[in-house]
């Protein structure tokens, strides 16, 4: 997903984690953030939760990115309020769009 928006203009910030991912995100306050709900340290909705509580963060779109069947994926994405999900395997020619759909 890296290469792929980098290789589109994008700046873009990658964490393994989803703590590393929030100190990211409150030290450079991105666009959007992306969020894998299967991360090793916490669970989705978990940093989800963080991130909105999160004054300088809760007004940045946030799209989920899974490999969690696309109708569980979708209701799991508005039920966290996310703006969208995109489902895993990434299709490189349309994901960019995807994601540039969502950007402000």
């Amino acid at each position: 997903m890296k290469r792929i928006l980098e290789a589109r203009g994008h700046n873009v910030l990658h964490a393994e984690e989803g703590a590393t991912g929030f100190e990211m995100a409150t030290k450079e306050v991105p666009d959007i953030i992306l969020v894998d709900l299967g991360l090793p340290d916490m669970d989705g909705q978990t940093l989800i939760g963080v991130i909105r509580n999160e004054p300088t963060l809760k007004d940045i779109p946030m799209v989920t990115v899974t490999a969690w069947p696309e109708e569980t994926a979708r209701a799991l994405a508005e039920a966290y309020g996310c703006q969208g999900c995109i489902s895993k395997p990434i299709n490189s020619r349309t994901f960019p769009d995807q994601i540039e759909a969502f950007l402000p």
